[in-house]
């Protein structure tokens, strides 16, 4: 039976757009806020905690890979634990995804706002930020193809100013930098600064979420993850190390003793090597957009495909599950989530919603390995053009990596635990009261 086309997307994505998309979801977090888990680990509890999740990270993403390529469908965890756990499961593990990839855009657009708002200071910063999400939403409405080939565009500069950063910051590196203050808080920092860990790999698993839009997905979707992560993983480590390396981690965190914390890390590195009068020092600044620029469109991207298959199933309104007449883009549900990002934005909470966003990600992570498990359990014939390395060893130590993360961040985070609980909560009484059995699917 021929498929609708007004809920169709089209399919135009090769690996090396899904390489841009991959990394352009996350580089932004190698650029601003990673720095913010510092005064809570210090240099060596934030490194350990970023050493568990780069891990973890690497083995889930084998396993999410072997998923995406198996079932390639723009739900991503929606559909994958909705067929092996049941639509319960299902729908809180596309609530999950839609809280990280809706809630995350807001503190990166807040970002872009106070970026231009140095350089135009009679603009509100909320001013800027509103103007970048109906831009970006009207290139993501305007076409796949151009919306990824724009993210490719930005996410090579956004690589190319941190590996410039890294080649002038590097020569300048003392190890005795490493060790000053480096362990403020003890063991106990190792679990606070967790979610500032996650923010240098937030959002990869987008690339699931465009696999009903790529050609051949059940080989390309795996190459463009696998790329992406070894190239988010070699950019973490030159950023972290190279960053605190020129002055230690305080002189990346505040401007100035005593000053606000900061969440510009690179510029604040680089100003102790050249100045903030050097061309290199206002490249960076310049650049740097790019990789907020990436990441926030990459994520409205990736948000808009999670949206339109809660419509499409009924779980939302349909008008939700369609897509643009011209284009093939889920305008109506880009469009939803601009609305509900514009509405986080105003609140000025930009941390919190960052902390949000993270708790969608690890339940995210949590549900989709338990998804893998059971689906390589009960579905041992299910077609697997990729098959993830390491099983089951690798993907039961990044189940326990995520869920020692997520019980840690509701310790460390109680009242925006209880926010994110509260948003399940009222997500699955209106899916159990107000959606019909009729709509739900098979």
């Amino acid at each position: 039976m021929q498929q609708d086309q007004s809920t169709t997307l089209n399919k135009s994505l090769g690996p090396l757009l899904l390489w841009g998309l991959g990394v352009g979801y996350v580089i932004s977090g190698m650029y601003f806020g990673w720095n913010l888990g510092l005064p809570e680990g210090g240099t060596l509890g934030l490194a350990i905690s970023t050493f568990f999740i780069t891990l973890m990270y690497i083995f889930f993403t084998f396993s999410y890979t072997e998923l995406a390529c198996a079932i390639p469908k723009a739900g991503g965890a929606f559909d994958y634990a909705n067929r092996a756990l049941g639509k319960n499961l299902g729908f809180l593990a596309g609530v999950a995804q839609l809280i990280e990839f809706v809630f995350a855009p807001p503190a990166i657009a807040f970002a872009i706002g106070a970026y231009f708002h140095e350089f135009f200071p009679s603009i509100p910063i909320n001013v800027i930020a509103i103007f970048a999400f109906f831009l970006f939403t009207t290139l993501n409405i305007s076409g796949i193809k151009a919306a990824a080939s724009f993210e490719l565009f930005i996410t090579v500069f956004a690589v190319f100013e941190l590996l410039i950063f890294a080649g002038v910051t590097l020569p300048h590196f003392q190890l005795r930098h490493l060790t000053i203050n480096a362990f403020p808080h003890g063991v106990k920092g190792i679990f606070t600064s967790i979610p500032f860990a996650i923010w240098f790999y937030l959002g990869i698993e987008g690339v699931a979420n465009v696999a009903e839009e790529t050609i051949n997905p059940q080989k390309n979707v795996s190459i463009g993850f696998g790329s992406a992560i070894i190239t988010l993983v070699i950019l973490c480590f030159l950023t972290f190390t190279a960053s605190i390396g020129v002055a230690g981690w305080e002189a990346i965190v505040y401007a100035v003793p005593g000053a606000a914390p900061s969440d510009s890390p690179l510029p604040l590195a680089l100003s102790h090597i050249v100045g903030k009068d050097n061309f290199l020092y206002h490249l960076l600044l310049t650049i740097g957009l790019f990789g907020l620029v990436a990441s926030f469109h990459g994520l409205i991207l990736a948000a808009g495909r999670v949206t339109l298959e809660f419509g499409r199933v009924g779980y939302l309104p349909k008008i939700l599950g369609t897509t643009h007449r011209r284009f093939h883009t889920p305008a109506a549900a880009l469009i939803l989530n601009m609305i509900v990002g514009i509405v986080a934005l105003l609140t000025g909470k930009t941390a919190e919603i960052i902390t949000i966003a993270c708790f969608g990600a690890i339940v995210l992570y949590i549900l989709s390995l338990i998804t893998f498990f059971k689906l390589r359990k009960d579905e041992p014939q299910l077609h697997r053009p990729f098959k993830a390395q390491f099983y089951p060893y690798a993907q039961a130590f990044a189940l326990v990596i995520a869920l020692i993360s997520l019980v840690s961040m509701l310790i460390f985070n109680l009242m925006l635990g209880g926010i994110f609980i509260t948003l399940l909560i009222l997500a699955f009484a209106w899916f159990k009261f107000f959606v019909k059995p009729s709509s739900m699917i098979k």
